[in-house]
């Protein structure tokens, strides 16, 4: 698909895939309660690729490809997420700052493929920027210098990772043999488990792994299937599909909405506050995913009809 603009039913999927991904930062925050987060980041991808790598053949593409995705999305973007978490910065916090990765992901897909971003996908991405940057300009107890370093490191990792996936996508048509989004998720799992499960073992310690596992009570694992399931086996799925049927400037500004749905729900159930800096940073952001999903240029149209 050449479309610069989602349709209908793909900016659904795609709402339903921003507010799993937003709602999850709450769940991450209630499982590192119990687990570190090296550890937990490894258990989620290993529930990723068990038993699921048994019944889906590996898709047509590079072994590359596969292990530049799954390192970026596990090692890199998860890895580096839980770790801001576990004390760093809020849920809330978090799922905003996460967000930077759509400037990643456009100069890196433009560094790769020469693509370049529409006129109104830029003039979107100028609130955005600035709902960005006042919430960043505001660190203290929600934010710490820590926590920011390590979520922008994974907000780069994510940017990577969605070209990967587009990479992949376009390397399997070109085979004859179009990719399978969730196949791919699957395989790439088994590159972002085992770096994961070694930082752990690592840095978190064996003692420490184990005395959580031991202690931990059995709501972790609602848990981390939700993390799994819904968060990366649906969620990044979803994400790799609509990446192999528009351009990454299309796809990837939709996630700036991840943080309305982040705030909102550690607002609700984490009594996280509210204040006015943080209104009017999600207003921002929300003008500027307008902007690029309501914007149609009359050529575009035209041209969009013809086909």
């Amino acid at each position: 698909m050449t479309s610069h603009h989602l349709s209908l039913r793909d900016t659904a999927l795609a709402l339903l895939v921003v507010f799993v991904w937003g709602t999850n930062f709450v769940v991450v925050r209630w499982g590192l309660d119990m687990l570190p987060p090296l550890m937990m980041a490894a258990i989620r991808f290993a529930l990723v690729l068990f038993p699921a790598i048994f019944f889906l053949k590996k898709p047509d593409v590079s072994w590359r490809l596969l292990g530049l995705y799954g390192f970026c999305l596990g090692t890199g973007q998860f890895g580096m997420l839980y770790l801001a978490m576990d004390g760093f910065i809020s849920p809330g916090m978090a799922s905003v700052v996460m967000q930077t990765q759509v400037f990643f992901t456009i100069v890196i897909a433009a560094h790769r493929t020469g693509e370049r971003p529409k006129l109104h996908q830029m003039l979107g991405l100028i609130p955005a920027a600035a709902g960005l940057i006042l919430i960043l300009s505001h660190n203290g107890e929600d934010i710490t210098p820590v926590g920011l370093a390590l979520v922008l490191g994974g907000a780069v990792c994510w940017g990577a990772s969605n070209q990967a996936a587009r990479e992949a996508s376009h390397q399997a048509a070109a085979r004859g043999n179009p990719m399978n989004p969730l196949a791919f998720v699957v395989w790439a799992s088994l590159f972002a488990m085992p770096g994961l499960l070694l930082m752990s073992l690592l840095l978190e310690g064996p003692a420490r792994v184990a005395q959580a596992m031991a202690t931990s009570e059995w709501t972790i694992w609602p848990t981390l299937v939700w993390q799994s399931a819904a968060n990366t086996l649906f969620g990044y799925t979803m994400w790799a599909w609509l990446l192999s049927r528009y351009p990454a400037a299309t796809v990837a500004p939709m996630s700036l909405l991840v943080p309305v749905f982040g705030m909102g729900a550690s607002a609700l159930m984490m009594y996280e506050p509210l204040p006015a800096w943080k209104l009017v940073a999600t207003l921002l952001i929300m003008a500027g995913v307008g902007i690029n999903l309501l914007w149609r240029p009359r050529k575009t149209l035209v041209s969009g009809e013809a086909g």
